[in-house]
């Protein structure tokens, strides 16, 4: 309940995240960390929703189904993006325990790629269920 803020738990050279001063190298880093990462799924999410909205807006009703199933993808997809950019201060600085001890792991985007994947293995799992029921 009374949890530290990420801001005042992260550290990088001694000082709190909200207040360290990073060098050029470490700011061409995060924002190329941030362009790669944090763009491409919100890109994916944005090219989602263009085509759901495209499905629904030209073809007939029979197709409503595939541009909701995407639209709701490209929404799993942004909720993703979201989840993987609160997870990026744990990548870029170390912690300080409740003991004091300064802990560094180095901790990959593992958890949003396995999300992602399922996700992804669903949305095509409808689509082809979907595909097939339309022959009937």
């Amino acid at each position: 309940m009374f949890e530290r803020r990420a801001a005042d738990r992260y550290h990088l050279r001694m000082h709190r995240a909200r207040s360290a001063v990073l060098t050029t190298d470490e700011l061409v880093e995060a924002r190329a960390a941030q362009r790669t990462f944090e763009g491409a799924y919100v890109r994916t999410a944005l090219s989602l929703f263009t085509f759901s909205l495209a499905v629904i807006k030209i073809f007939t009703a029979e197709f409503y189904s595939i541009g909701a199933l995407f639209a709701v993808y490209g929404a799993g997809t942004l909720m993703i993006g979201m989840y993987r950019r609160s997870q990026r201060n744990r990548q870029f600085y170390f912690e300080i325990g409740e003991d004091g001890i300064h802990r560094q792991k180095f901790r990959t985007s593992g958890n949003a790629v396995v999300i992602l994947t399922a996700l992804s293995i669903a949305a095509y799992v409808c689509l082809i269920i979907l595909t097939l029921n339309m022959q009937h």
